[in-house]
């Protein structure tokens, strides 16, 4: 994966099923191992059989005869078919109730019930996000590549329930520590849930090929603390502040056609085919984690400037933009925060 994506904030990220933060991401961890003990025990008793064959009735060099042969036996048969039945069984029904905890239907949006519902849509090579409600009340703004929930606190749970969508391709979210993976199917709605009371940063992956820059639709998900989260929330739903002093700069941009794919909520760039810039500034990387954010704007700089050369076969093309508009392009996106 990517070094961004292994090493969020200079700290390395534990991106293991078997460190799970959410009820779900439980349920797969205690099935796995459950599955893991059952597998490595026929696996011991297969092979301490073969073992005991080997030794037990091994030839010696000079052996006149074979040894006896046995042709058929009834308490063996009815042995290893009564076993792998009641194995099969047992993972069966355990894999059911797995499957039931982890694909919960998604309730009706209620105020009091702190339950975020978010609509995620997969793109080559990033995701989409629309806040639909949180807590019962209608939020209805569009964010990307950057998923934002809260944490639950003080013994309330706050539940998060995503329907997934692709714009284009098959995709799968997957976010190990949160949840299982996935599929995001064209003509198709699913759904997942996830919930955590650890505040932090937890990273995924696109799990299902889908084109040159798949290793690179990278995941992050942001839990803040409830009162965070809010504040958040509020902010996002502005649209762009005015800054008179950068109204050349923002002429410049929206006379580009940055605005046939891009939105910018509050001005008349109002594209949809790709990310939603409204709050830039506010996000902590770009092209979906491959580059920080950085508050210079270096990087966004050399990500106008030419994508191709950050992420090789994006579906953003380069410009060809002179210095000085490619500079008031930066100072512009730079207020978006």
């Amino acid at each position: 994966m990517n070094a961004l994506l292994l090493f969020a904030d200079g700290k390395a990220q534990d991106l293991s099923i078997f460190s799970p933060a959410s009820p779900p991401a439980e349920s797969i961890r205690d099935l796995s191992i459950l599955i893991f003990v059952i597998t490595g025990l026929i696996f011991l008793i297969v092979e301490g059989v073969l073992v005991y064959c080997l030794v037990r009735f091994r030839q010696g060099a000079k052996s006149p005869t074979e040894p006896a042969q046995v042709y058929g036996s009834r308490p063996i048969e009815i042995a290893w078919t009564a076993a792998p039945l009641l194995i099969v069984t047992i993972v069966a029904l355990v894999s059911a109730r797995t499957l039931w905890d982890v694909t919960a239907d998604p309730p009706k949006p209620q105020g009091g019930d702190r339950t975020l519902f978010v609509t995620v849509i997969g793109r080559q090579w990033w995701w989409e996000y629309h806040y639909d409600s949180y807590d019962g009340r209608p939020l209805g703004f569009v964010t990307a590549n950057e998923l934002h929930i809260p944490a639950s606190e003080d013994g309330k749970p706050r539940p998060v329930f995503l329907m997934l969508k692709s714009a284009d391709v098959y995709h799968s979210f997957w976010v190990p520590r949160l949840a299982g993976k996935t599929a995001l199917i064209p003509g198709r709605t699913n759904s997942m849930w996830l919930q955590t009371s650890e505040p932090g940063i937890f990273l995924g992956q696109c799990a299902e090929y889908c084109g040159t820059q798949h290793a690179n639709m990278l995941i992050r998900v942001n839990v803040d603390s409830p009162l965070e989260f809010e504040r958040w929330l509020v902010e996002q739903a502005k649209p762009a502040a005015e800054q008179p002093a950068v109204n050349k700069d923002r002429d410049v941009f929206l006379a580009q056609s940055c605005v046939n794919c891009h939105r910018v909520r509050g001005t008349a760039a109002a594209g949809s085919y790709a990310p939603d810039l409204t709050h830039l500034m506010s996000r902590q990387t770009l092209g979906s984690g491959m580059i920080p954010n950085d508050p210079d704007g270096k990087n966004l700089r050399a990500w106008i400037a030419d994508p191709q050369t950050v992420k090789p076969g994006c579906l953003m093309p380069a410009f060809g933009l002179s210095n000085e508009q490619l500079s008031s392009i930066v100072r512009y996106l730079r207020t978006l925060h």
